[in-house]
């Protein structure tokens, strides 16, 4: 039986590149997601691209995703500020046309 997780803060951010088939924009932006994970308050992290899965409530139109998993809403919100996060957004946001994030608390 699957076991729920509780008591954690999910930020979940997908990206569309601006130059979708540039694969030197696409690896870039997956190098500075890395760098960013070195945050303090991010306690685990995934990052993906679209699956090959195909069913009509599937959007496989972004780039890259990218799974944080936070102690806290507290602890999100430092990382907002944190130095390495303004950087990350500083060097690549020239990189996507579009980011879309959802963020998810327990119930």
């Amino acid at each position: 039986m699957a076991e729920e997780i509780k008591g954690i803060f999910i930020h979940h951010v997908y990206f569309w590149l601006a130059e979708p088939k540039n694969a030197d924009h696409k690896q870039a932006l997956i190098d500075g997601l890395k760098k960013l994970s070195s945050v303090s308050t991010i306690q685990r992290y995934h990052i993906g691209v679209p699956a090959n899965t195909k069913r009509d409530v599937i959007d496989s139109s972004y780039s890259v995703s990218w799974i944080l998993i936070f102690n806290n809403a507290a602890d999100q919100d430092s990382y907002q500020v944190d130095p390495i996060h303004l950087q990350f957004v500083d060097e690549c946001k020239h990189l996507w046309k579009r980011v879309q994030v959802y963020d998810s608390v327990d119930i």
